[in-house]
């Protein structure tokens, strides 16, 4: 596995990317290497050698993938290899299945991809069952695939291609609990059972489990070089939780310090220093590099029956478990996700914001992917003055709550 940068990184707000006219991708800053065939020419220019009708559409594909895979669709940064890997499967396999299930007699180019070949394979998926969520996930692909050949709007509402709105229209806030325990997972029983089968991917869970990390994030943590006292972490002295922190290098770069302030957290540092086999070691196996050990984790996952199909639940819902349980030491109610009551707004925005910030989200918003919407506010309001302003409502500010539609 390449080694982790060490500098110390500060969270950066992403922007939203402006398409360059020039160009079907976006600003060459951006750009990943290229072929040295291609040095100092744009997609465009790039994209003008393979001539539609004469280029096989496989090639020009590929060409698409080569060119724009490892980007963002709306944020100028770039995405994970698991995003790549299965925006490129699924872009290949859709247009061999335009001929192999949707009964058109040849694959397109996909510069003339048309509304009729994306409703066909919507009918498609609908026959194969696919549930809303992975059909979400495919328009997605398909709304990058128009980006990068600037077709903006190119893939409309779900409505226009006969699906339900309320069904699959990505929403910003979790629509059902997602954790281990709602499952009936008993979570100290499996994670042992993991320990005893493979002890870099217990260590793995046991760090989820304390911190509420991704997966990734669990992997590439070095347990000795990771572990720092609160002088070095930066943090203003009024937020000293512990004398030592943990640093976490999450999406985008960004940095997140957790304390190490509790006796399970600190047994879990424990347990990853005893698994690490040198001082200067992550939690994946060293004999793997990244990819392979993100490929162990599923396995053993699979293997200890955690995906949708076996027990309801996958590896990520241990994060989701944390970070409900956060919510709820801190407000004392249950989240909305797990049927929880009405939260005081000053109560319920506090404590989002600090799963917010231990999930590694810039956003406060991010945490309804975990915890749910914002329930209705408690009915008994504080008295305001004649003339005075109301009270704020969480929505004034920045609290989460649906996407608008």
């Amino acid at each position: 596995m390449p080694a982790l940068d060490h500098r110390e990184t500060q969270p950066s707000t992403s922007r939203r990317r402006r398409q360059e006219p020039s160009s079907p991708g976006r600003s060459t800053r951006y750009q990943p290497t290229r072929r040295q065939s291609w040095a100092g020419k744009s997609p465009k220019e790039i994209l003008a050698r393979y001539t539609p009708g004469k280029a096989s559409p496989e090639k020009v594909l590929e060409v698409l993938i080569e060119l724009f895979n490892t980007l963002h669709t709306s944020l100028e940064k770039t995405v994970s290899h698991k995003t790549r890997h299965e925006r490129a499967h699924f872009l290949r396999r859709f247009f061999r299945d335009l001929r192999l299930k949707a009964g058109f007699k040849t694959m397109p180019d996909p510069r003339n991809l048309g509304q009729k070949h994306i409703r066909a394979m919507v009918q498609v998926w609908k026959q194969d069952h696919l549930t809303p969520a992975t059909i979400q996930t495919y328009l997605s692909f398909l709304r990058g695939l128009g980006m990068w050949m600037g077709k903006h709007g190119f893939v409309r509402s779900p409505a226009y291609y006969g699906l339900i709105v309320d069904e699959y229209q990505r929403h910003e806030y979790a629509q059902r609990d997602k954790s281990w325990s709602a499952q009936g997972i008993d979570i100290d029983a499996l994670i042992n059972d993991v320990c005893a089968f493979d002890g870099h991917v217990g260590a793995c869970l046991r760090l989820i489990r304390a911190f509420g990390l991704r997966r990734k994030e669990a992997i590439q943590f070095r347990p000795f070089e990771h572990v720092l006292p609160f002088a070095e972490t930066g943090l203003p002295p009024d937020d000293k939780a512990a004398d030592r922190y943990v640093r976490i290098k999450g999406k985008g770069g960004r940095v997140r310090w957790l304390p190490l302030e509790s006796p399970a957290r600190v047994a879990a540092v424990a347990f990853a220093q005893d698994q690490a086999s040198s001082r200067d070691a992550h939690m994946g196996d060293p004999t793997r590099d990244l990819k392979r050990n993100l490929r162990r984790f599923d396995y053993v996952m699979e293997k200890f029956g955690i995906t949708l199909r076996g027990r309801g639940a996958t590896g990520h819902g241990l994060r989701h478990e944390v970070l409900m349980e956060t919510y709820t030491g801190l407000t004392g109610a249950l989240p909305p996700v797990r049927g929880g009551g009405p939260v005081a707004p000053e109560g319920d925005i506090a404590a989002r914001r600090t799963v917010s910030a231990l999930a590694g989200h810039a956003r406060i918003r991010a945490s309804g992917a975990y915890l749910g919407a914002v329930l209705p506010k408690l009915r008994e309001q504080p008295a305001t003055r004649r003339g005075a302003p109301p009270p704020r409502s969480p929505g004034d500010d920045e609290a989460p709550g649906p996407v608008p539609t």
